[in-house]
């Protein structure tokens, strides 16, 4: 948003709506916009921090440009593949390709909406219903790029951290969407550790790695489950030249990693910690400069 616009409308908002709100509803509203007044002390819970998924669900679900991002994110993977298979020599071993599954080739964007409005956070028991529901979308691109992995003989592994109870109602979300290599035995769910790196070394024993393709920044290297934003930073600008080459990121601004590190990896903090954390880490215009008479 235009920060002239922006300006626009804060001194509308403080000229003629202020005065009719209540604390309570000013601190809602406002944590829905990443605004720095912070909320009323005392009962913010789950449902106003909720609110604070609308914008960037909203624009995974609707906006084109996510859409382009994404189409943009398989034909460079596609482009890289067509470069490993040029340099794949007979004798080689075999060609892989590794997914994660959950916003990298799978849209699970319904059940963030599903969370807008209701007092609750994200839970085991509402996540695996979801699952079982198996009504995830295919991501713009991923299944044109998976078909053409399939087709040119490159295996694809899904590794993702769904958890192995989840196995069934996975493989059939992905048959529903006719993605290829959809078995046990390129099916690598988490069974009791989340890092991704002894199954990323078990398809690597038998195989030659083309491609990560992923959403969160460990599913490419286990030194990006770190919990502090500044580590991570650290490590993008040290891998810096892997990304479009043999990392392809996929954009999620709802969930992640990302979030995890604003709050040290603590995830059981109420939401007005995690509010102030979302908000302590915003960095912020000065704002207009007033003129002396």
């Amino acid at each position: 948003m235009p920060l002239n616009t922006t300006s626009a409308r804060a001194r509308l908002y403080r000229r003629h709506l202020v005065p009719a709100l209540s604390a309570l509803a000013i601190g809602t509203a406002l944590s829905g916009c990443a605004s720095q007044e912070q909320p009323a002390s005392g009962g913010y819970d789950s449902r106003a921090l909720n609110e604070q998924l609308v914008m960037a669900t909203v624009w995974m679900q609707s906006a084109a440009e996510y859409r382009a991002l994404s189409y943009q994110a398989f034909n460079v993977a596609r482009l890289r593949l067509d470069q490993a298979l040029e340099a794949h020599t007979p004798g080689d071993r075999p060609l892989a390709v590794i997914v994660d599954c959950d916003e990298a080739v799978i849209d699970n964007t319904a059940f963030q909406a599903w969370l807008i409005g209701r007092d609750e956070q994200y839970s085991s028991d509402s996540w695996n219903a979801w699952v079982e529901d198996a009504q995830a979308r295919a991501m713009p691109g991923a299944g044109a790029f998976l078909d053409y992995a399939q087709s040119r003989g490159v295996e694809v592994f899904y590794v993702t951290n769904r958890r192995e109870s989840g196995l069934a109602a996975t493989m059939e979300n992905l048959k529903r969407l006719d993605f290829p290599w959809v078995d046990e035995a390129h099916m690598m769910l988490r069974t009791e550790s989340g890092d991704k790196q002894p199954r990323r070394d078990a398809v690597l024993k038998d195989h030659e790695v083309a491609l990560l393709i992923g959403d969160n920044l460990a599913d490419f290297d286990s030194r990006y489950d770190a919990d502090d934003v500044a580590t991570r930073n650290a490590q993008v600008i040290q891998d810096r030249a892997h990304f479009g080459e043999r990392y392809i990121v996929l954009p999620n601004p709802t969930y992640g990693g990302w979030e995890a590190a604003l709050y040290d990896g603590d995830q059981s903090l109420s939401p007005e910690e995690k509010d102030q954390r979302r908000r302590g880490a915003l960095r912020t215009w000065s704002g207009p400069q007033q003129q002396t008479p």
